[in-house]
């Protein structure tokens, strides 16, 4: 992916990203996205970002989307990712606070911690999610906030009449996938799509709460996530 996005920003055009897993035919991400301002972004993102405040984290921040959207409101924010062609195309494009770096080796304090399109997912499994929140306790200022997004992929499981029946072991939202770009081919990676329910329960047994501040048109939501007083 940090490939796809550093031929994007130097030529304004990319080859197919393409994107493999056990469970789903062979999909593209379309990396013109990954640019795309503010206005262009769907309304869950745009809602996360006008509910940001204080220092905020943008994980897994990509082109830069949205930490230059936050910048353009004056908002003091650091990008993190673990691309260093990303990281460096980011700086390139004008964000103005960039490390390349892990999400759960960070130090630090910060009001609000955004994980948008998906961005949760770099958890993996759902078993990883106590270190997750641990790791929370380290990066949340006090009254700080978690924003994140994420999809119930329990529609891949919907027979032709309209019966959801999900796999008796493990948890259906765990995938696997692999991404290739020209001929660079990344090694396989877990990623977590997290139904809104399990979330809560998992968030309340690790001493947060949740609300779900929006929904989008396909099974998607926007989670405001705080540590319980």
């Amino acid at each position: 992916m940090g490939r796809a996005i550093a031929d994007y920003q130097s030529n304004g055009k990319v080859a197919r990203l393409r994107v493999f897993s056990p469970m789903f035919d062979e999909d593209e991400i379309p990396v013109k996205t990954l640019f795309r301002r503010y206005k262009e972004m769907p309304k869950i993102e745009r809602r996360a970002l006008d509910m940001s405040r204080g220092r905020v984290l943008d994980v897994g921040a990509g082109a830069g989307c949205h930490s230059l959207a936050l910048q353009d409101k004056g908002i003091d924010v650091t990008a993190i990712d673990i691309s260093p062609l990303s990281v460096a195309t980011m700086r390139q494009r004008g964000v103005k606070n960039v490390v390349e770096q892990d999400f759960f080796t960070l130090k630090g304090q910060y009001d609000t911690i955004l994980m948008l399109m998906n961005g949760i997912g770099i958890v993996g499994r759902l078993e990883r999610m106590a270190e997750f929140f641990k790791q929370l306790d380290i990066l949340l200022a006090e009254g700080g906030q978690l924003l994140c997004d994420s999809s119930d992929i329990c529609y891949l499981y919907e027979d032709e009449d309209g019966v959801i029946e999900l796999p008796s072991e493990g948890y259906y939202g765990e995938q696997t996938f692999r991404m290739q770009y020209k001929d660079v081919q990344g090694d396989s990676f877990p990623w977590i799509y997290i139904d809104a329910d399990t979330l809560t329960q998992v968030a309340n047994a690790n001493g947060y709460n949740v609300d779900i501040v929006a929904e989008g048109e396909h099974y998607d939501y926007l989670a405001r996530i705080v540590k319980r007083k």
